[in-house]
């Protein structure tokens, strides 16, 4: 040990001491160089480490055996590990000597397959028995809160520890990093114990000393901003992020600025402050453009900005005008997919960041063109890009554990089930619900960010097999158990799904007119979405059908046609078609409603929609039979016929599988125990889901 260079030492016990896992990858790929230099160096301690259990006579005869092939139990080897270090403090050795072997034990039990994590805190433990200096105990008090926290469920332990660490590191100068490692970490502890109000202060004194510390002080912004935004405290999210981006503008780091304008852009759209949030993106493309650096990291901040320009897009149920933007973030992903991840450092500390790693942005393109084409109704496409996201998410979640997949998960699942509704395979969307559920149990958050979807999902699903009562109660749940106020469309939604629930049962005119009077497409409509506008004016034509009022029917039809031909909305336009078939149908203008249903089926069967194709088949039948067109009128009849089998046999499925049952439940977290799936869905990824 002691032919070590002195340098080199104090090097490996600075890299080896980062055992957080969320350090940026530049970094991590220097602490990984310096863990695989400790690892060789663990090798030669574990030669000299046996050599002298051999000569130790505290262990009884361990000579004849060689160490590979001990078979002590863990606390006797945490023992012989501790005299060991021990005989080398008591012999002189330098301290960087005793505390590196402690240290390189550790790490190589906590990189050990399985894991040895007790091992790895024994021997950090060990430390504290000689008395080491602050620096050393500060250092090694946040890497048993880190071990602690990240690998095992005693959070006390974890957090007591990162407590010290921060206490102690704040009267040592010039020890940045672990003081502000051990505040960032030790204010994600305080939250997961909901101890939000420990958590703020903490981030803000960090944050309030970190100002000559790039790195740290952009990390420590972007912490403080995403709490407030767990909190739905947008505007003090904003604030911040606005902060950073300033901050970073002046330390010189144009790519850390444009990652916090595009945050805090994606922040004002979910507040819907769209006159903000187009100065912001167009001076955030111009950012992008310019910026010179590298190649992994400029693409990354396109598909961010792209991603946050196709979601606005598709909020606003503009399907069409979204298409080359949608191209571009395609293209992108594709570029990034095909670059090298060399992990140089960057000369400027402020540029050590990334967005989300590459895998991760492939899956959310996925998933944004699954919205897409979900909305478009191109279904097939949607399923198609589905297997492509879930596959590649059962890949990512072997090895990563990160909430945002399970959020990715759960989003493409939930058009999934839209697409299986619409396509007739309620029985196997009935499956991916329960997986919802499942997913939900798991994670507070997850099932608080998405419990109003689920309820949603549920009530379609009631729509699709005719148990209105139950629709209409999942649809109250829905609006009642999540705050939507930042969340229109998704309330507009649920409101007009509503509405057509009031109107197939025929008796709750006071309930639909108060709910129409919030809906309105021709009056103070409530969200700018173009696809939920049109769907409006559908709603107004089924009940105006409903009620023998034709032509009004027919002006509120022709406005959803209008509106749903120029954004490519073809479900809607499909749906109007056969309506303003049956319209005519029932006036006697025979051809006018054949002109309405043989391009309303043509649509249906490319998206394809089941319900739709066996409503304009029964159409096409009864018009073929009154025209005297028997050959065609029989060709539609055993269409009308098959449609009508498939239906019903997936209807009986679906409503003979246990989680039929979760219709029933409106209240409280989701009763996964109840209802869980005995078999997956039919499906490649019924493994995953």
């Amino acid at each position: 040990m002691r032919c070590i260079h002195q340098s080199k030492v104090k090097e490996i016990i600075s890299w080896t001491a980062r055992f957080v896992d969320n350090d940026p990858p530049t970094v991590r790929a220097e602490r990984n160089a310096s863990c695989q230099y400790i690892h060789n160096l663990c090798q030669c301690q574990f030669t000299q480490f046996n050599h002298n259990i051999q000569k130790s006579e505290s262990i009884t005869d361990p000579s004849s055996v060689p160490w590979t092939k001990l078979s002590l139990n863990s606390g006797s080897r945490v023992i012989a590990t501790v005299a060991f270090v021990s005989k080398m403090a008591t012999s002189g050795d330098a301290p960087e000597s005793w505390y590196l072997a402690l240290l390189g034990f550790a790490e190589h039990f906590r990189t050990s397959s399985p894991p040895k994590i007790r091992l790895c805190v024994h021997c950090l433990q060990a430390v504290f028995q000689f008395k080491p200096p602050q620096r050393v105990e500060a250092r090694t008090h946040l890497q048993l809160g880190s071990v602690l926290y990240h690998h095992t469920k005693n959070t006390e332990l974890a957090r007591s520890h990162l407590e010290k660490a921060w206490f102690i590191s704040q009267q040592i100068p010039q020890f940045e990093d672990v003081k502000f490692e051990a505040a960032s970490l030790l204010s994600e502890l305080y939250c997961q114990q909901n101890l939000v109000d420990s958590a703020k202060p903490l981030l803000r004194k960090a944050i309030q000393i970190s100002q000559q510390t790039p790195y740290w002080h952009c990390r420590l912004l972007f912490q403080l901003a995403q709490l407030h935004t767990l909190e739905k405290d947008l505007v003090s999210a904003c604030d911040l992020l606005g902060v950073g981006a300033e901050y970073a503008r002046v330390v010189g780091s144009e790519y850390t600025r444009a990652l916090f304008l595009l945050s805090k852009g994606m922040l004002l759209l979910m507040e819907r402050k769209l006159g903000e949030v187009h100065p912001l993106l167009t001076l955030c493309g111009t950012i992008v453009e310019n910026w010179q650096g590298n190649p992994i990291q400029k693409e990354s901040l396109r598909v961010f900005f792209l991603v946050l320009q196709v979601t606005h897009y598709l909020d606003a149920g503009q399907v069409k005008s979204v298409k080359p933007c949608l191209k571009q973030l395609q293209q992108c992903i594709q570029t990034i997919s095909t670059l090298h991840d060399d992990e140089i450092l960057p000369s400027n500390p402020a540029d050590l960041f990334h967005w989300l790693p590459k895998e991760h942005m492939c899956v959310l393109v996925y998933l944004v063109t699954v919205m897409h084409s979900m909305q478009a109704g191109y279904l097939e496409k949607a399923q198609k890009y589905t297997d492509k996201a879930l596959m590649q998410l059962e890949k990512l979640k072997m090895l990563d554990s990160s909430p945002i997949l399970s959020t990715f998960q759960v989003i493409l699942l939930e058009h999934i089930i839209m697409c299986r509704l619409v396509t007739g395979h309620k029985a196997t969307a009935l499956q991916e619900i329960s997986q919802v559920c499942q997913l939900c149990a798991q994670s507070p958050r997850l099932f608080t960010n998405h419990a109003s979807q689920l309820h949603t999902l549920l009530g379609l699903y009631c729509i699709s097999v005719n148990c209105m009562d139950n629709a209409e109660a999942q649809f109250t749940a829905a609006l009642r158990v999540s705050d939507l106020t930042t969340h229109q469309e998704l309330w507009a939604f649920i409101v007009t799904n509503l509405a057509s629930v009031y109107i197939r049962e025929g008796n709750r005119h006071q309930e639909l007119y108060s709910l129409l009077e919030r809906i309105n497409p021709d009056h103070n409509f409530p969200v700018s979405s173009h696809c939920l506008r049109a769907a409006a004016f559908y709603i107004r034509g089924l009940l105006s059908f409903f009620q023998g009022r034709y032509n009004e029917a027919k002006r509120f039809l022709r406005e959803t046609l209008k509106m749903s031909n120029a954004e490519d909305l073809n479900r809607l336009t499909a749906c109007s078609l056969v309506l303003l078939g049956h319209i005519f149908y029932v006036l006697g203008n025979h051809r006018e409603s054949n002109n309405m249903v043989v391009p309303a089926m043509q649509l249906a069967s490319k998206i394809p929609d089941m319900s739709v194709q066996l409503w304009s088949s029964a159409l096409l039948k009864d018009l073929n039979k009154a025209c005297g067109n028997t050959i065609d009128a029989h060709e539609a009849a055993q269409m009308h016929q098959n449609f009508s089998q498939q239906l019903l046999q997936d209807h009986i499925a679906a409503c003979s599988l246990p989680e039929h049952n979760l219709i029933s439940w409106t209240d409280g977290p989701p009763p996964v125990g109840q209802f869980q799936a005995q078999n997956g869905p039919t499906t490649s990824l019924a493994s995953l889901l």
